[in-house]
């Protein structure tokens, strides 16, 4: 296909696609999937081989958030029947975060929901970030807190923090349709505030929540204009007490194709799968990770995902192998590019965006996302069932006296 033969020789030039390009993989049939998967993959193996990078997610701050992203299980207002706490102490965190990291991951994500920190809350995950680097040699830390105001980035910048998470989850276009409680311009300006602080950008999206087509493309090369160095791939998980719960568009090869389109986008950048991977790509996950070259071991924030070993099992099955503490994830051009461990800043014409969420509505994707915005472009609810039964409320790990998945 001269489509797939173009797009292979821009993502080995880091060249970016065409929207027209980007639109065509999404509109590709199910017949060519497996050479649409493979195309993507050839781009994948060439800037990251066949290595997974593992992360873990710590949930700080469950539920209580003021604001209304419609996705959210954490939301204003939600009757969603999920855990619900204030700020973990750092032991507690570290803990948890352990966990994880016995596990493979080399990365912690710590997460709290809400509009975004106080200066009080930034000198509590100081604290955090100090007690697991402390404990962890070589352990990357991601945090995601919602908006950051002025100087914020900095001091969790100072206080050992490597990376920065704020998802743009849908197109500015649509972005109203999902919260109302802060804008999209919002989003764009933390992101850069990571940026100007030497932070590593971690910005993604969320899909399935009735989204086009060219919103999907739309977010994506905003995405890469923002030039982060990871993007994490959410997949809408419709809790019920959400206004999206009733939102099952989903098919695992609309997934697959997504995933394409980001890394063809994106091919240098970290693409990672995120929240609800369990529950649209259900039994296609070891494919997924010919398109993407990182994933979240374990639960999610607020709900459970694939027990631990599972995931290291699937792996190794597919013939990848877990990227270790020592390995560089991303390419040399990008890692020197910047300070942080993944690098940051001006990578030429590469970049993306910002990972799978927490605070100010950006809450892991696990809870879905949605708009009103319906496309007739892609799979409608009736051609993919909707599988309540794969959604489950965590009800172990941080903020319970249970283990955690890991």
């Amino acid at each position: 296909m001269d489509l797939l033969n173009t797009l292979v020789d821009k993502g080995l030039r880091r060249e970016l696609p065409t929207r027209e390009e980007a639109l065509a993989v999404l509109a590709t049939s199910d017949d060519d999937l497996l050479d649409v998967v493979a195309a993507a993959g050839r781009v994948r193996r060439h800037w990251f081989g066949r290595r997974v990078k593992l992360n873990y997610l710590v949930n700080l701050k469950s539920g209580l958030c003021p604001e209304d992203c419609s996705y959210c299980s954490q939301r204003l207002g939600s009757d969603t029947g999920i855990l619900k706490y204030t700020w973990l102490k750092p032991d507690e965190a570290s803990q948890a975060a352990a966990a994880g990291l016995a596990g493979g991951a080399k990365r912690v994500c710590l997460v709290a929901s809400g509009r975004g920190p106080t200066d009080r809350d930034v000198d509590r995950v100081a604290g955090t970030i100090k007690a697991i680097k402390e404990q962890n040699e070589g352990v990357e830390v991601c945090a995601c807190l919602g908006l950051l105001s002025d100087g914020q980035a900095e001091r969790l910048r100072e206080a050992g923090a490597d990376a920065y998470n704020h998802n743009l989850n849908t197109s500015e276009g649509t972005y109203a349709d999902i919260t109302t409680t802060h804008t999209y311009a919002d989003r764009v300006d933390t992101v850069n505030k990571a940026h100007a602080a030497g932070l590593s950008a971690c910005s993604g999206l969320i899909a399935g929540m009735g989204e086009s087509d060219e919103d999907l493309v739309d977010v994506v090369f905003s995405l890469r204009a923002l030039d982060p160095d990871s993007v994490p791939v959410n997949f809408l998980i419709p809790v019920e007490g959400t206004p999206l719960a009733k939102e099952w568009n989903l098919t695992p090869q609309r997934c697959l194709r997504i995933l394409a389109m980001v890394r063809f986008v994106c091919p240098d950048v970290e693409v990672r799968i995120a929240g609800g991977r369990e529950v649209h790509l259900r039994t296609m996950q070891p494919l997924a990770l010919n398109l993407a070259n990182s994933i979240f071991l374990g639960d999610y924030l607020t709900t459970e995902g694939q027990a631990g070993k599972a995931d290291l099992e699937m792996i190794a099955d597919a013939g990848f192998e877990v990227e270790g503490t020592g390995e560089v994830t991303l390419p040399e051009h990008r890692a020197t590019a910047g300070t942080a461990p993944g690098g940051c800043g001006s990578h030429e014409s590469a970049g993306c965006g910002s990972h799978e969420g927490a605070g100010c509505g950006s809450h892991e994707g696990t809870e879905g996302a949605g708009c009103g915005s319906v496309c007739g472009s892609h799979e409608s609810t009736a051609a993919n069932e909707a599988r309540t039964d794969l959604v489950a409320v965590r009800r172990r790990g941080a903020g319970t006296d249970l283990a955690p998945n890991a």
